[in-house]
């Protein structure tokens, strides 16, 4: 399963409350309340965005946190970056190299790092600015619900198999 943490999800939440109130100073606390998020969640997330200078603080009686730089300049893999504890890799060794025993023979690994650019090109293509206003961003197709066969409607794309060619065979 391809997944974010929920340390990426908060701080993505938090840069986009930001950039939708970008006249104001934010404080952990306020964030925190206006998120629903836990105050020291919120502090640990906008203390790393600080030190990848997407948030900047500023101390005193008016103090808080700002975005570092215009919300359209801060793209999701930016937070990406910032929040999660591994490079960005869909698989170990699209993000590590000489990290797998098979690697100089693998069959697949160029194929994993073509799906892996591409993902993170996406990634790079969606900025705070499109997370503030849904649908003012690059294009990308909809998803579209697929419907089982026997069952109707699938619950989710891992839900539902295409159905078998008449060429294939069951094992």
């Amino acid at each position: 399963m391809l997944r974010i943490s929920k340390l990426t999800d908060y701080g993505t939440l938090i840069l986009t409350h930001m950039a939708g109130h970008p006249d104001r100073v934010h404080s952990a606390a306020g964030l925190a309340e206006a998120l629903g998020l836990g105050l020291p969640t919120v502090s640990k997330v906008l203390k790393t965005l600080g030190r990848h200078e997407l948030v900047s603080s500023q101390r005193g009686a008016h103090g808080g946190y700002t975005l570092a730089r215009p919300p359209n300049r801060i793209t999701v893999a930016d937070v990406i970056d910032a929040l999660e504890e591994q490079a960005f890799g869909l698989t170990e060794c699209s993000s590590n190299s000489g990290v797998c025993a098979i690697e100089s023979d693998c069959r697949i690994r160029e194929n994993w790092m073509r799906i892996n650019t591409v993902v993170r090109q996406a990634l790079q293509a969606v900025n705070i600015a499109d997370m503030v206003h849904p649908g003012h961003g690059p294009a990308f197709p909809a998803p579209h619900a697929t419907e089982h066969r026997m069952h109707g409607p699938a619950r989710s794309a891992a839900a539902c198999l295409p159905a078998a060619r008449a060429d294939e065979q069951e094992i």
